[in-house]
């Protein structure tokens, strides 16, 4: 299954000032960027508090959460998962999916970039700056990366595409 990474950052790398802020610093062309992607996949896969900055569940493509709630209340268009990465992956395909998009947190990133589960990555650089802030993925890495693209989407902002290489 391709699972592409798909998020905004800062000039500095950070995608939020902490775990409960509400992603919207980013551009209206990326979140564009981000609403035609995921839908074109229909998954996007992130984490709880990820999840829980949204007003609503994002419509039209199935959300996939990694909780460690053990009963999640249930919520239409969501699948709670937990458990390791490969199994979740590995059910979506015999759901008739081929490819997911891989919306954050930083922890749920790292997860899947430690586990070589990540194609692709586009990350939108957004033209702002916050310091202190949580990091694009969460752990100790040394991945290697191969720019395919980048696009200028406004003004200031751009889209860079790597491929992960592993």
């Amino acid at each position: 299954m391709k699972i592409v990474l798909v998020m905004a950052v800062t000039a500095d790398g950070r995608i939020a000032k902490s775990s409960d802020h509400f992603p919207n610093w980013t551009s209206r062309e990326d979140k564009q960027f981000f609403a035609k992607t995921s839908k074109e996949h229909g998954v996007v896969i992130m984490g709880d508090k990820t999840f829980n900055t949204f007003p609503a569940p994002l419509k039209e493509r199935l959300n996939v959460v990694f909780t460690l709630e053990k009963n999640p209340k249930e919520i239409e268009g969501v699948k709670w998962v937990s458990g390791e990465p490969e199994d979740v992956l590995k059910e979506l395909e015999e759901m008739g999916y081929e490819s997911a998009v891989l919306g954050g947190g930083a922890f749920i990133n790292g997860l899947f970039l430690e586990k070589g589960l990540i194609d692709e990555v586009a990350i939108t650089i957004e033209p702002k700056v916050f310091g202190d802030g949580i990091s694009l993925f969460k752990g100790d890495f040394d991945a290697n990366l191969k720019l395919i693209g980048v696009e200028k989407i406004n003004e200031d902002s751009v889209i860079l595409r790597y491929k992960v290489i592993y």
